[in-house]
């Protein structure tokens, strides 16, 4: 006798209050554990998946990795039981790995030997098949829900929600004040948390995170304000207890005066207020990662190459400024390049050495009939810059260094993750990105890497995070980046 999905011979459950969800290749690729996260609900996994999956595990990439990772799992979950029959899943649903049949239903004129339509046409048959019982796809092919809405089947996008955050965090809110308050931060340069909660109306008060930003604002004159910053002295709070210990901030935290960058940092001064709350946090050494977001010509980059260049050439706070970015292109590739290792990687890191070259005080060549190379040149001969894509960062541990990872909202979760544990003693690591301008097609704007850790690094008193609002790059490039 068959186990029909959804219930065992012993299961009492009303079977049609579950579901039925079939998986894409692209869903296991895009999340090895996605088979974990449908609560009660039953799932199938048509055997042309498997055999999709197959063609991917040798890939030394994230999609190499997940399905491998996916095969293993699926595996160990096979020692409990028949995939045939269906496997019970921790959170109680089945899971199936689904041979065709006979009985399958036909796809009109689509072509039946294409992966793709083999999916649909067993989705179809078990929607046929179950007619109480809710049948999805879920997939996060476009062209694929499409196509099974073409032919009646109910088809959604895997969203990843235990992955996907929301972020709406971006280091910087505005507070109303007193004027007595106001003009006692700017006397006493700090003040504690206590008597911060004091001024702030009761229906105001919110959540702070340690080094966030907060502008005072005067409740009876709105342009008279007070740039601070929360700080959490080292050690405070406790792993995994978070931001919800009010008392012990309001015990040992406090806010500080944000004061204007005074000094040209490698000629740069901020132009607004995020620019300077940036530099503020680029420049502290007691701040081992920073992450900066911001819409493209907002001058996220530009600023930490500038610190890095300052803490490293000037302070002499870290030994080497290492500068890092993935490898994507824009539009079509351009194939195999000419030339050894550096030039090759010339075209992928011309960004970084623009930027260089910018603040090194630059056209891209020296003027002097001697030193015909770029100006940067002479920092990488004696190692105190290195510029490289993001595999040679892998397996390294990295000391005393000052490491900008450009690009990082194509970034995935476990990519991050990887580059963030070969931080090591006296490094501080700066991560930039435009959430809005992703070119890994796995991930999205609120499963991507770089959203991830601002999320996640929030909470820490290591860590700081600035959105950069307004565009510096120029009129037309603002625009761009608002209306397009």
């Amino acid at each position: 006798m068959e186990v029909q999905l959804g219930h065992t011979r012993e299961e009492t459950t009303d079977r049609t209050q579950r579901k039925i969800y079939v998986l894409d290749t692209n869903v296991l690729l895009f999340d090895s554990n996605a088979i974990l996260g449908f609560g009660i609900h039953d799932i199938v996994i048509p055997i042309v998946v498997i055999e999709e999956l197959d063609r991917f595990k040798k890939d030394l990439n994230d999609l190499g990795r997940n399905a491998r990772t996916f095969s293993r799992l699926v595996d160990s979950l096979r020692q409990e039981g028949s995939l045939a029959e269906g496997v019970r899943l921790p959170q109680g649903g089945l899971l199936r790995v689904r041979l065709p049949e006979s009985e399958d239903s036909k796809l009109g004129g689509l072509d039946e030997k294409i992966p793709d339509n083999r999916i649909l046409q067993a989705v179809l048959y078990l929607y046929k098949k179950y007619p109480n019982r809710i049948v999805t796809l879920v997939t996060k092919d476009t062209n694929m829900r499409l196509k099974a809405d073409a032919l009646g089947i109910p088809a959604e996008d895997y969203l990843q929600s235990s992955n996907k955050l929301e972020s709406g965090f971006t280091g910087v809110t505005n507070v109303s004040v007193s004027a007595e308050m106001i003009e006692a931060i700017y006397h006493q340069k700090k003040m504690t948390f206590t008597e911060v909660l004091e001024s702030i109306d009761e229906e105001e008060q919110q959540e702070f995170y340690p080094n966030q930003f907060l502008i005072f604002t005067n409740r009876q004159n709105v342009k008279q304000t007070a740039l601070t910053r929360f700080i959490v002295p080292d050690g405070t709070l406790n792993e995994g207890e978070g931001i919800l210990l009010q008392d012990i901030y309001q015990e040992r935290g406090y806010v500080q005066i944000v004061n204007p960058v005074v000094d040209s940092v490698w000629g740069l001064k901020p132009r607004n207020r995020e620019q300077l709350f940036a530099l503020n946090l680029l420049l502290d050494p007691n701040i081992h990662c920073v992450t900066l977001t911001g819409l493209a010509g907002t001058g996220k980059t530009l600023m930490a190459i500038a610190a890095g260049l300052s803490m490293t050439m000037d302070m002499q706070l870290y030994r080497r400024l290492v500068v890092s970015r993935p490898i994507f292109p824009m539009g079509r590739d351009l194939g195999f390049l000419p030339g050894d290792v550096s030039e090759k990687l010339n075209p992928w890191m011309k960004p970084i050495f623009d930027n260089l070259e910018f603040l090194l005080g630059g056209d891209t060549q020296s003027k002097s009939p001697r030193n015909t190379g770029p100006l940067y040149q002479p920092l990488l001969d004696q190692r105190l810059l290195e510029v490289l894509p993001l595999t040679y960062i892998r397996g390294r541990s990295i000391t005393n260094a000052f490491i900008i990872i450009d690009e990082a909202q194509n970034l995935t979760r476990h990519e991050l993750k990887t580059i963030l544990t070969r931080v090591g003693e006296g490094t501080k690591i700066i991560l930039t990105g435009d959430i809005e301008q992703i070119d890994n097609i796995y991930i999205d704007e609120t499963s991507n890497g770089l959203t991830y850790a601002v999320e996640k690094f929030k909470e820490h008193d290591i860590s700081g995070h600035i959105t950069l609002q307004k565009g510096e790059r120029s009129k037309v490039a603002t625009l761009a980046a608002k209306i397009l």
